[in-house]
C-alpha cells in the first residue's frame, strides 16, 4: 500500500518542537534561542491549537523549558538525547498507510558531514517510539527541510541539496525521484535550483518555497536593492509558474516578502527567510527578524490563509544556529 505524506496544513496529533539545550552550540545566545522557542511553544499550543510535545536533552534545559513554559496548558515536555533542535530534518516524517500513520526515517549524516553532532541520528527512533508509531527506515540521506508536500504526491524540492554528492554521491534525478516515490509516496517532483545564499544546508527548500494549499507555491520576493537573494528567488518563481502538480494543475505562484538584507555581527549574510513559516491547527506562525518586513509579511501570509490566525514571533537568536521555526518542528498528522 503506497503512502501518502498529509499536507502540512491537513489536521495534526501533535506538533514536535526542539528547545535549545546545549550551552556548548548556543553560548550567549542560549537564553534568547531558548525564549524564542518558549514563545512559539506556546502559540502553537494557543492560537495553534496543536498539541505541542516539546522534545528537550537534559535536567538544564527541562529546568529552564519548564519556567519559560509556566504550566501553560496543552504543551508536554519529552525527555529525548539530540545534538541539536532541528527536528525537521533529524526526526522522521510522519505519513498515511492506509488507516494507519508510520514515521519514515532516513539516514542523518550532519547536512553533508558539516555539523556531526553525537544522538542526533537517533532522533528518529525516539520521536517515532514516543509517538507510538511504526518505522519505515531507508538507508540513504535525507532531511525534512529537503522536500516539501503538498498532500497529493507532488514534492518541491532543489537540485543543489538533493542532488548534493555530500549526501547521496550516486543519485541524479532519476534515482532521486525512484527513492522518493517509494520512501513518501511522491508521484510528481518539482525541481528548483539554489537556495538561498550560506544555506547551512545547502539550500532546503523550505527556506525558498513552500505549497501553501492544493496547486499554490510561495516564494519569497526581494525586499531592498540590496538583497543577496534576488535573483534565487525570481529564479524558484519563474520555474514554479512553469510546474504542473500530479493531478495536472498548473501552479499558481504567490510571493512573500523576504526579510531583505540580514547579517551577523561579522557582517556575513544570514540565511533568514519568511519561508520558514510553520502551519498549526489554527494558526500559521512566521519568523521575524527585523520589524521593517513584519507587517508586509504577515498580510501577505493572511491572504494565503484566511482561516488561520497569522502570527509574527521573534527569530533572530534562532537564526544565529542557522535556522528558524519550521526547522524545529515537525508535524504529526491525524
Amino acid at each position: 500500500m503506497s503512502l501518502v505524506v498529509p499536507a502540512e496544513w491537513a489536521p495534526h496529533r501533535a506538533m514536535w518542537l526542539g528547545f535549545p539545550s546545549h550551552e556548548d552550540l548556543w553560548l550567549e545566545d542560549l537564553a534568547e534561542a531558548q525564549a524564542e522557542v518558549a514563545a512559539l511553544a506556546r502559540a502553537l499550543a494557543g492560537p495553534g491549537a496543536e498539541r505541542v510535545r516539546l522534545l528537550v536533552c537534559g535536567d538544564a534545559a527541562e529546568a529552564a523549558a519548564r519556567a519559560l513554559i509556566d504550566g501553560a496548558s496543552g504543551i508536554e515536555i519529552v525527555r529525548g538525547q539530540f545534538g541539536d533542535i532541528w527536528l525537521r530534518d533529524t526526526g522522521p516524517i510522519f505519513a498515511r498507510r492506509g488507516e494507519e500513520s508510520v514515521a519514515v526515517a532516513f539516514r542523518f549524516n550532519g547536512w553533508g558531514g558539516k555539523y556531526v553532532l553525537e544522538d542526533d541520528d537517533t532522533v528518529a527512533e525516539q520521536i517515532s517510539a514516543a509517538a507510538g508509531v511504526p518505522r519505515l527506515e531507508h538507508d540513504f540521506v535525507l532531511e525534512g527541510g529537503a522536500i516539501d508536500h503538498d498532500g497529493f504526491g507532488a514534492i518541491l524540492t532543489t537540485r543543489q541539496c538533493l542532488l548534493n554528492p555530500n549526501r547521496n554521491p550516486d543519485w541524479d534525478e532519476k534515482t532521486a525521484e525512484a527513492a522518493l516515490a517509494e520512501a513518501v509516496g511522491a508521484k510528481t517532483v518539482l525541481w528548483l535550483g539554489d537556495g538561498l545564499a550560506n544555506d547551512h544546508t545547502d539550500g532546503h527548500v523550505d527556506n525558498l518555497a513552500r505549497f501553501v494549499a492544493p496547486a499554490t507555491a510561495a516564494c519569497p520576493v526581494a525586499l531592498g536593492r540590496d538583497d543577496p537573494n534576488a535573483g534565487v528567488y525570481d529564479d524558484a518563481a519563474r520555474k514554479l509558474s512553469g510546474f504542473r502538480d500530479a493531478r495536472g494543475g498548473q501552479i499558481q505562484v504567490l510571493r512573500i516578502p523576504s526579510p531583505g538584507r540580514i547579517e551577523d555581527e561579522d557582517g556575513k549574510v544570514m540565511p533568514a527567510s519568511h519561508m520558514n513559516f510553520v502551519i498549526a491547527n489554527e494558526a500559521v506562525i512566521a519568523p521575524i527578524y527585523e520589524e521593517r518586513a513584519r507587517a508586509l509579511t504577515l498580510d501577505a501570509l493572511q491572504s494565503m490563509f484566511p482561516e488561520r490566525a497569522v502570527i509574527g514571533l521573534p527569530s533572530r537568536a534562532l537564526l544565529t544556529g542557522g535556522g528558524s521555526f519550521h526547522c524545529i518542528t515537525q508535524q504529526e498528522p491525524q
